[in-house]
């Protein structure tokens, strides 16, 4: 046995421990180092962002697609203008001041959201009788441009764009709004009530070939009787099909799909 090797002593520990010290204090003075640069970066980020919204804030405005890539843009780097109308309202009144997006374009695109997300509510709400609060995009743009566009005003064009940001400003509400997508086409549901996926399933065939009888969801789906029957009775039973007794079967038709096909 070689009796000249040594065991480590005290000293290695001690050695280990401050090794160890070393890079965790280097660690934290690196993640600190990355951190300021991305503070900085945001910064210098959000200053481009302002100046450039004071720059075209005309066309920010008037012009719709300009103004969707403008929000992508605000979202890219962290930024939503709606959130923050929502955030630091009541705080920005009690400093006597306005909402930063206020004052970069004159308040007028943050009230036109908040007007337009009104305008949707009152929409849905009117035409839920008729499609049991399922309607489609278009649809409420079409209705709201032709009806009350005087209300969000009339420099101002409503882009189905703009219907998605001002449905998406009513969720700090707590409201039951959202958009869904069935096949190619987004709907606003207005009620609390979720689809299943055999109701979405029907409604995109609806969309698809016009409407549904018993006999093709069988045919094209594989569904035995009793699971289409039950579909289109939930369906119906919440207005989101009706039915045409008047051909050799019954036919189900979705009121957005009729609205749509009509021209709203």
């Amino acid at each position: 046995m070689d009796r000249t090797r040594r065991t480590p002593g005290l000293s290695s520990f001690s050695t280990s421990r401050l090794s160890s010290s070393a890079y965790t204090t280097h660690g934290a003075s690196l993640r600190n180092a990355h951190s300021s640069s991305l503070q900085t970066q945001l910064s210098v980020f959000q200053s481009l962002l302002h100046n450039f919204a004071l720059t075209h804030s005309k066309d920010i405005r008037a012009n719709p697609a300009f103004r969707a890539e403008f929000a992508r843009m605000c979202s890219a780097i962290g930024v939503d203008f709606l959130a923050s109308s929502h955030t630091n309202q009541a705080s920005d009144k009690d400093k006597g001041g306005n909402n930063i997006w206020a004052q970069l374009l004159g308040g007028t695109v943050n009230d036109f959201y908040f007007n337009l997300g009104v305008l949707i509510v009152e929409t849905c709400r009117a035409t839920r009788a008729e499609n049991g609060g399922l309607i489609s995009v278009d649809e409420v743009r079409t209705r709201i441009s032709k009806g009350q566009s005087h209300l969000i005003g009339s420099s101002l064009t409503v882009s189905d764009d703009d219907i998605h940001r001002a449905v998406e400003s009513l969720s700090p509400l707590g409201s039951c709004f959202s958009i869904l997508k069935i096949g190619h086409r987004s709907l606003i549901r207005s009620v609390p009530k979720e689809l299943n996926t055999d109701q979405s399933t029907v409604l995109e065939a609806i969309q698809v070939l016009g409407y549904v009888t018993i006999s093709m969801l069988q045919l094209n789906l594989g569904w035995e009787r009793p699971r289409a029957h039950a579909v289109t009775e939930d369906l119906m039973a919440d207005s989101l099909v009706w039915v045409d007794c008047q051909a050799g079967e019954n036919e189900y038709w979705s009121p957005a799909s009729i609205s749509a096909g009509t021209g709203g």
